[in-house]
């Protein structure tokens, strides 16, 4: 006979035989079911009969049915714990919950009367019966807040929830000045909104109504994270109730707020700031509490791609947590939280991706608290449409994050959530989800019309009090305050707002109270300072020590000792070597250095190897970690294989870290295109919209070397596009000597800017890209860099080639023509017009200016640096493009067809044939 762990309903012959079997060997049992019997050997009264006793069978199964009795009730109780958040009435509007058989008495065989006769002690609780004990276990797990813990790996923290939803409980009752707090709170929320409402009739604001109990949670969860140790609250949300935690939260004026709404912005003369709508700006506020702690508090601003907002959000609030010159954390200090949509959380993929960041060592912020303000329908779209899962939170589970589901009109319970989600985070370090059970008054703008999709939600609503009206009224029952209160709070509310408006109205020049805009970054000035030879070859030499007891594979120890060599007068610095002593250079000089991405630590194309690996052991070693001297840190992570999230996260980290070079690495360059909304929307347009700034670093690898469609091509073409105002640096750099001098200008501009670097492959150990010690020396970044090979020909020269990057090593392979020289432009972003202009005039007899690339002539810099070129070079002479024709892929699938392409680029640029035969004559 197989047993089976305790569950549904066992007839008294199956209990017996199972006793029988337990007597003869207890291990060949389940625990569950020898646990049943050791603990019915204890419950006085209740004898364990045998079936070859003798006994009748009326006293067999008398006892039995008493002993199944205590296994309903045991299993019941249990099943409450389980499933109890199924019976929770979560839905303000009073539809019915889902309930579940397994939370009635009858599905495990029993029933109410049956708990009446089984003591509290026989399943595990003090005092009173098990109708007691399910009674209370009812009112814990499924009056308006639903908890689900089960999903979660550890059984410390399964115990920890069980504790404190059934013994502890601390906070869950709010004391008569909270709740009289909580009446205030909601009276200014429910009435800014009414307000805004009345004074621009359908108006965007993407009301909070419905879900007005976030601001008090808010508001709790902020003195909550003080008293254990916070001293920052940072914040992402999408627009759905922004403004309302604007002002409440972050302490926007009203008279601002107002403003906006008519029209005016204080810097909208600025021709560099374009702005964004009122509903998606960030703030900085701080919070005095009642004790007199001061909480800096941070909303970080966000655009209408809704959760993207995440992993950046993330990112801030790691660097924040970062002590200042390590890589230690201090992670109470900084409280992140997020605010989520109940369509957006389970419909876009970046919330997934930014929950599997949460316990990665390159990315933990010690747990964010997440917030579903869940409405109960997306824009027109109902649960059943828009997700595969029961809740709209289901998606949590699979990361096992606690997940507490609570009623937005029983702002006690809300409360209580927020202080349970603190507490577990305090204790574990782990993400927590509060779904918060609401609904939207309006249609998903003020404009819309939801009758139109959801007749009969809405009919509901319209005739549904607002949470101020439910708090209110609750309070009046309870004794707390008078009806008279009610009205009076919001009455003051209401002849505040319309005081701030009226004034607003007289006056030609409101208190805008934000900040000054910023002007253009123009130029890319070189101020790096120089390092001298001998400080590099010392760096060097420290990043080629590491123990004696570190054996690293017999292949890399040869490929480390050949950068001594490299540092001498052969050089040979190749594009991993360099990048080692720009790293090791600034760590020196006091900036940090943060690098990802998906095989960061090794490099996709085996080039960095900055983290070494103990042949033998596995053990690790990072050299730029054990720098003398260095008053910067380093860190250096392999990521998930995401583009989106992590790029956010690093963009995020970079805004706030002002200390530190920030560095994100495509294993191709190809992958950038899934970050695609984190550079439309943050990246490029974080300045003009926010007024922020970013220094993050972009390495994509880009080059054709026959690798096919998803392995040659980091869209070029999409990141200059979308240059304009000095928004970011885009360049491509030929040679090691060239990125290390881009990588140290970058760490030392001001203001910081992105910086897109195309990357090499094939060129990372090129000897004819290879660097001398020389170039990181005596020389700066080169915007353009003229063809050495011309020197001694230039009055020769007919063809001016101008390339960017790899392609250039293609077209010098065969040697230097007399009659062709070939110019790279390795910064394309800003433009290098007047360095252009200067190797243009110092080839007089030039009759013919080509733009060469590999790339098709829809993609690459073709389109972008045609103008400019024109520009540069004036009407005198033409200018031709030389590459691949136009095409819907970015490169060939077949090798063969790659080489034959390639070969006929390089043969076109170097024909001047048709030069000589049209006879044009020299350059005017």
């Amino acid at each position: 006979m197989t047993s089976q762990p305790i569950s549904g309903v066992y007839n008294d012959a199956y209990i017996a035989e199972l006793l029988e079997q337990y007597r003869h060997d207890p291990s060949s049992v389940d625990e569950t079911w020898r646990q049943f019997f050791r603990l019915a050997e204890r419950l006085g009264g209740a004898a364990l009969p045998s079936a070859h006793t003798g006994s009748g069978a009326s006293s067999v199964s008398g006892d039995f049915s008493y002993l199944r009795k205590v296994a309903g009730a045991a299993a019941l109780a249990d099943a409450i714990r389980h499933y109890g958040h199924l019976a929770v009435t979560l839905d303000p509007l009073g539809s019915t919950p889902a309930g579940a058989a397994e939370l009635t008495p009858e599905f495990h065989g029993i029933t109410e009367d049956d708990l009446k006769v089984v003591p509290a002690f026989a399943i595990g609780f003090e005092m009173g019966t098990a109708a007691d004990v399910v009674a209370r276990l009812r009112e814990l797990y499924s009056r308006t807040m639903g908890i689900e813990f089960d999903h979660l790996e550890e059984e410390v923290e399964r115990g920890w929830f069980r504790h404190t939803i059934e013994e502890e409980r601390v906070g869950w009752q709010l004391t008569e000045d909270e709740m009289r707090y909580v009446l205030q709170r909601l009276s200014e929320v429910d009435g800014l909104e009414r307000f805004l409402g009345r004074a621009w009739v359908n108006m965007k604001r993407f009301s909070i109504e419905g879900t007005d109990v976030l601001v008090p949670m808010l508001d709790f969860l902020i003195d909550e994270a003080a008293q254990r140790g916070g001293h920052q609250v940072v914040l992402g949300m999408a627009h759905r109730g922004r403004i309302n935690v604007l002002a409440h939260i972050l302490g926007k004026p009203y008279a601002t707020i107002f403003a906006e709404f008519d029209g005016k912005h204080a810097s909208s003369s600025a021709v560099s700031e374009t702005g964004d709508v009122k509903y998606h700006l960030g703030a900085h506020g701080q919070r005095t509490l009642a004790d007199g702690r001061v909480v800096d508090v941070r909303l970080v601003p966000n655009p209408s791609h809704l959760e993207i907002v995440n992993p950046v959000l993330t990112g801030v609030a790691r660097h924040l947590q970062r002590q200042p010159g390590t890589i230690e954390f201090d992670r109470a200090s900084v409280v992140p939280v997020l605010v989520h949509g109940d369509a957006a959380f389970p419909g876009e993929g970046v919330v997934a991706e930014t929950l599997n960041l949460s316990r990665l060592n390159g990315y933990q912020v010690g747990g964010t608290i997440h917030l579903i303000v869940n409405n109960q329908v997306g824009f027109t779209t109902n649960p059943r449409d828009g997700r595969s899962t029961w809740y709209a939170s289901d998606l949590a589970k699979g990361f096992e994050i606690p997940i507490v589901h609570v009623n937005a009109d029983d702002a006690e319970a809300c409360v209580a959530a927020i202080r349970m989600a603190v507490a577990y985070r305090a204790k574990f370090g782990k993400d927590f989800l509060i779904d918060l059970v609401g609904y939207r008054r309006h249609g998903h703008n003020e404009g819309d019309e939801p009758t139109f999709t959801q007749p009969a939600l809405y009919a509901s609503i319209k005739s549904h009090p607002t949470a101020r009206e439910v708090w209110g009224q609750r309070l009046v029952q309870q004794g707390v305050v008078t009806e008279e209160d009610v009205a009076a709070a919001e009455r003051t509310v209401a002849e505040r707002l319309q005081a701030i408006y009226d004034e607003g109205k007289a006056s030609d020049h409101p208190d805008m109270e934000v900040e000054p805009s910023k002007p253009a970054v123009v130029g890319s000035p070189n101020v790096a300072p120089p390092m001298r030879a001998e400080t590099l070859v010392s760096l060097n030499e420290q990043l080629l020590a590491r123990p004696s007891s570190l054996h690293v594979h017999p292949r890399l120890a040869k490929q480390l000792e050949r950068r001594r060599d490299a540092m001498g007068d052969a050089g040979g610095i190749d594009w991993g070597h360099a990048e080692s002593l720009a790293f090791a250079s600034l760590l020196t000089n006091g900036v940090s250095v943060r690098v990802s991405g998906q095989d960061a630590e090794r490099g996709t194309f085996s080039h960095r190897h900055a983290v070494l690996h103990d042949f033998e052991t596995g053990e690790t070693f990072t050299p730029l970690q054990h720098l003398s001297g260095a008053n910067g840190a380093f860190g250096i992570y392999n990521s998930p294989l995401s583009e989106m999230s992590v790029l956010g996260f690093e963009y995020g980290y970079s805004t706030a870290a002002e200390d530190t070079l920030v560095l994100w690495e495509a294993q191709f360059g190809d992958f950038v295109n899934m970050a695609q909304p984190v550079i439309d929307q943050f990246i490029y347009a974080d300045r003009a919209k926010w007024g922020l700034d970013s220094g993050v670093v972009l390495l994509l690898p880009h080059g054709y070397e026959g690798q096919g469609p998803e392995h040659s091509s980091a869209r070029l073409e999409r990141f200059l596009q979308g240059c304009a105002e000095g928004n970011v640096r885009v360049a491509y750099p030929s040679t090691p000597a060239q990125y290390y001098h881009v990588l140290r200008r970058q760490a030392h501009l001001d203001p910081r800017r992105p910086l897109i670097l195309m990357q090499p492959k094939s060129l990372l150990r090129l000897p004819q890209a290879a660097s001398h010690l020389r170039d990181l020396t005596d020389e700066r970044f080169q915007p353009v860099i003229d063809d050495p090979a011309a020197r001694e020909s230039r009055d020769d020269i007919v063809r001016l080639v101008f390339c960017t990057g790899k392609v250039y090593y293609d077209l010098v392979a065969k040697g230097p023509s007399s009659q062709v020289a070939v110019v790279r432009v390795e910064e394309l972003y800003p433009w290098p017009h007047e360095q252009i202009v200067r190797v243009l005039d110092g080839y007089p007899g030039v009759a013919e200016v080509v733009w060469a690339q590999e790339e098709p002539k829809n993609m690459g810099a073709w389109s972008y640096a045609a103008p400019r070129l024109r520009a540069c070079v004036g009407n005198a002479l033409p200018i031709r493009y030389i590459g691949r024709q136009e095409r819907a892929s970015p490169a060939e699938g077949y090798l063969s067809v790659h080489q034959q392409e390639q070969a006929r680029i390089v043969s076109d640029a170097l024909d001047v044939s048709s030069v000589r035969r049209r006879g044009v004559g020299a350059r005017v």
